[in-house]
């Protein structure tokens, strides 16, 4: 029901959107002579802000048309190499003249409300050195009814085809989220002795262990009992969309979810962007709606995925505990052996704390040590790990490096 009552609100405010879209054209058009009234940039401003923050945004587009290898720009295209009903496995090809014997990457991006393409500035920063691949999910709202549910072992399930379809000679990166069932995939993979295990997996920002420096993500789901968010939480896809009747935690609500963490900078953020606009400040402007443009698009995410994760990962913690089960087989993460281990977090991380990524050392404790290392990077919040100068200045270099040495 809440679903329909939000895609209702919607088409409510389709009326003034238009009004708005007309304002802005009116006051704001250089030939238009009423741009030069009193209080015209006040109304183009105050019509844009309310446009930006009633409009549906899509997902945006990667934009890597091209990487910068061995001091020449060659093209990049994207190319599906595994099409999945909720993940599409891309493929950055780098179009080269001469083919080069770069090491190849799986990036696992995270599946908790935004797109891939927040990878961004991860894969651009990747693919002067490296041939990347990207687990790119798509939006549970889009996903037939007829192609199932999707669970956390499915998760796990996906993982471990990519692992087995881009062997031999794999590096692994897991960014947030995924490092738990990155982590599961590997470890079923060590276990069955399958020769397929990558040979580096790098995790960064993840709540392998949640116990450890809970922050009001791991909070909320100590606090609340797992009926909490299974009622209030979860939503049918209205009719609209291919997924009709899917049961998923829409984007929307999560979209709530990441505002109400830090209100005041949001809020903050759009008064400055109004005012960005009166004073003809395009730059800062343009700077405000790139950022925005990417963080206002959410997807929604399977609803057995999303409550497996609640349950196994922040409230029953059956990773570090050493009873995850995945489809009734033990997840071992001390089966891995071969396999060299990153750990990477961010010294002001407020979504996975200090620590709950470093847990993995404790769990992979037969790889050798000089095959493992823990880097914390110093004033780097959570979206600083995968994007941002210090990403690319820091911790890129850092990862490139270790794969180099042990990929």
């Amino acid at each position: 029901m809440l679903y329909s009552l939000y895609e209702a609100q919607h088409a409510a405010l389709e009326p003034l959107r238009v009004a708005a879209e007309l304002s802005r054209g009116w006051f704001g058009h250089p030939f238009s002579p009423l741009s030069y009234v009193p209080m015209s940039r006040r109304l183009v401003a105050g019509s844009d802000l309310f446009l930006r923050v009633t409009q549906r945004y899509e997902k945006p587009a990667w934009g890597i048309d091209a990487a910068r290898v061995a001091g020449r720009d060659v093209p990049v295209t994207l190319e599906v190499m595994l099409d999945k009903p909720f993940c599409k496995l891309v493929h950055f090809r780098r179009e080269l003249e001469t083919p080069r014997n770069d090491l190849k990457v799986l990036v696992v991006a995270p599946l908790s409300g935004h797109h891939a393409t927040l990878l961004r500035d991860t894969v651009r920063a990747l693919l002067p050195s490296h041939e990347v691949w990207v687990a790119d999910w798509v939006d549970a709202r889009m996903v037939p009814l007829a192609a199932g549910p999707f669970h956390l072992d499915d998760y796990v399930d996906y993982v471990c085809e990519w692992i087995r379809l881009l062997s031999p000679d794999l590096n692994v990166i897991s960014v947030c989220q995924p490092t738990v069932p990155v982590l599961a995939a590997v470890s079923l993979l060590a276990s069955r002795r399958e020769p397929s295990c990558p040979r580096t997996m790098v995790m960064m920002g993840g709540p392998i262990d949640a116990r450890k420096s809970p922050t009001a993500v791991n909070n909320l789901a100590t606090k609340k009992p797992y009926s909490w968010f299974e009622q209030n939480l979860i939503h049918r896809v209205p009719q609209k969309y291919p997924g009709f009747m899917r049961w998923v935690y829409p984007g929307f609500l999560q979209h709530m979810g990441f505002m109400g963490m830090n209100p005041d900078r949001h809020f903050n953020a759009h008064w400055d962007y109004y005012n960005h606009l009166l004073e003809g400040d395009g730059e800062s402007a343009e700077s405000h709606r790139r950022f925005y443009d990417e963080y206002n698009a959410v997807l929604d995410m399977p609803a057995e995925y999303y409550l497996d994760t609640v349950k196994t990962v922040f409230q029953h913690f059956d990773l570090p505990k050493g009873r995850m089960f995945v489809r009734e087989e033990l997840v071992r993460p001390q089966a891995i052996r071969d396999t060299a281990l990153l750990t990477v977090e961010g010294e002001l991380d407020d979504i996975s704390g200090n620590g709950q990524t470093e847990a993995a050392h404790l769990l992979c404790l037969n790889i050798p040590r000089e095959r493992r290392e823990h880097y914390l990077a110093p004033k780097v919040g959570h979206y600083g790990i995968f994007s941002g100068r210090r990403w690319r200045e820091m911790i890129c270099p850092r990862i490139a490096e270790f794969i180099r040495r042990h990929g």
